[in-house]
């Protein structure tokens, strides 16, 4: 069997021998009829018509003066039937004569124009009558028999997998569609769709490590994004009381099944409402997605059957740790935490001395967030974990804040958002703190802009966030984020350049 290298060769002499017979191997343009699945689906009004079909070769069969060619685009494969006693060609439209039909491959894209009708096995076919060659394929697909299974290799090769793997192709659909369900329901209910700036000066609105870029022309230090809360706050405080952005966020942090560094934030800010209101539109926002893509309130995600039919369950954090654990957060030091997490052999580092917010956080996520199954709106986080959101006033160690946990996976975050300048310079001050003494690389500096922004006022505003990647991969029964992102971070590929060499003319 010849290897990749000599099919390349191959192909490439077979490009070479098209040029010399004056056919353009790269046209500027393609024309079709439909797609081929409406030309498929509308055969009885269309029978006997004349009709161009487009796509990629995926299967080619020469047999005498027979040739049969499955022409496949987006939407689906029609076939290709040509007889050389009827095929013509005209050079000038770039079109192939029969004998040169030998120079195509599997992969190439071509043009089929003529007459459709039914082959006497009843296959709705092109009868061809001529064919333009669109682009032609320099590298073969693998066999789609033997797969393209090696999971580095698919992550990296996309362009091959949804090829492959239709499964994937799916899943790319499916976030899509979602992202459009989420605008439409946004939009109805009267938010405006903004952009904030992915470039920031300062970073804030999450606890993460930034990505650091350096702007030449200003001569300074410039962040990529890890949210773009604050940004959407200032334009609540610039009058616009609904708004929404898919954005487009950056963690300099870990890649595993649930993190990649470049990832998609759905955030709204609605000013006058509050986390109550968050958790109403949620349920309903979710109930909307679920029946648009499986029209459904249940999935199944991992072999656990999922059950988002409304109310769903709300459960204060501290009231979860102290059920799972035995552990009341509101009635523990640091230094007591520290030995509940020893004594359990948990894996949370404490060689920097981390704030007992940090510890909190992890100590949550060890214990008992693999535990939580069905959807659960978990309320009330200590006001120290999230220094941007409100204090309950009946509760000022606590904050109004929801998020919605569901499999072991945090899907939203929300919350009332902090309005009060003088507390917010505050709580922020201390997170500079933690920040300049190296116990934490996450905490939140200060952004002396939004804190004058807050001080020219923002009214009772609640807050909302959702990470896409990992919704989807949910709503896709996929275990890593990596499965719905179509194009995930990796470490760099080496190629040697020596692969794309071409072949030596034969003399």
């Amino acid at each position: 069997m010849a290897n990749i290298k000599e099919l390349r060769d191959e192909r490439i002499r077979k490009l070479k021998q098209l040029q010399r017979d004056g056919i353009d191997p790269y046209p500027q343009a393609g024309d079709r009829t439909d797609v081929n699945a409406k030309l498929v689906s509308d055969f009885d009004s269309k029978e006997g018509s004349e009709v161009s079909a487009v796509g990629r070769i995926t299967s080619i069969r020469t047999m005498g003066g027979m040739c049969f060619i499955d022409v496949t685009d987006e939407s689906g494969k029609i076939q290709s039937v040509i007889n050389k006693k009827s095929f013509s060609f005209d050079k000038k439209q770039n079109q192939l004569s029969f004998s040169q039909l030998k120079l195509l491959d599997a992969g190439d894209f071509v043009q089929v124009n003529g007459e459709l009708a039914k082959t006497q096995r009843g296959e709705i076919s092109v009868f061809t009558e001529s064919l333009s060659l669109l682009s032609k394929s320099l590298r073969p697909l693998p066999d789609i028999h033997d797969g393209f299974k090696d999971i580095e290799k698919r992550y990296r090769q996309r362009y091959i997998d949804l090829h492959i793997n239709p499964e994937v192709k799916r899943n790319i659909e499916t976030r899509s569609k979602v992202t459009e369900v989420i605008r439409q329901f946004m939009i109805k209910r009267g938010f405006m769709e903004i952009e904030t700036p992915v470039l920031q000066p300062l970073y804030g609105g999450a606890s993460a490590r930034p990505f650091t870029t350096y702007h030449h022309k200003l001569e300074t230090d410039l962040y990529l994004r890890i949210s773009n809360e604050l940004y959407l706050k200032r334009a609540v405080v610039a009058g616009f009381e609904k708004v929404f952005e898919f954005a487009r966020d950056f963690r300099n942090e870990g890649i595993d099944r649930s993190h990649n560094p470049e990832f998609t934030m759905l955030e709204f800010y609605w000013a006058y409402a509050n986390y109550e209101d968050l958790m109403v539109l949620t349920e309903q926002m979710i109930s909307d997605v679920l029946m648009a893509v499986h029209e459904r309130l249940s999935i199944t995600y991992q072999g656990q059957e999922l059950n988002f039919k409304p109310p769903y369950r709300r459960i204060s954090l501290r009231d979860l740790i102290l059920e799972g654990t035995g552990v009341d957060i509101e009635n523990i030091s640091r230094a007591e935490l520290i030995t509940e997490i020893k004594s359990r052999k948990l894996k949370i580092d404490l060689k920097n001395e981390p704030p007992l917010k940090d510890l909190l956080d992890e100590f949550y996520k060890e214990t008992v967030r693999p535990n939580i199954i069905q959807p659960t709106f978990l309320l009330d986080y200590p006001a120290e974990m999230i220094p941007l959101a409100k204090r309950k006033p009946d509760a000022p160690h606590l904050i109004s804040s929801m998020q919605l946990v569901c499999s072991g996976f945090e899907i939203i975050k929300a919350y009332n958002e902090l309005n009060d300048p003088i507390d917010q310079l505050e709580r922020i001050s201390k997170e500079q703190e933690i920040l300049d003494k190296g116990q934490s690389e996450e905490a939140h500096p200060v952004d002396y802009d939004f804190i004058r922004a807050l001080e020219i006022g923002m009214p009772p505003t609640a807050g909302w966030g959702m990470g896409i990647d990992r919704f989807v991969a949910f709503l896709c029964d996929q275990p890593s984020i990596k499965d719905v992102i179509l194009f995930p971070t990796l470490r760099p590929e080496e190629i040697d350049s020596s692969e794309f060499d071409l072949p030596k003319d034969k003399k």
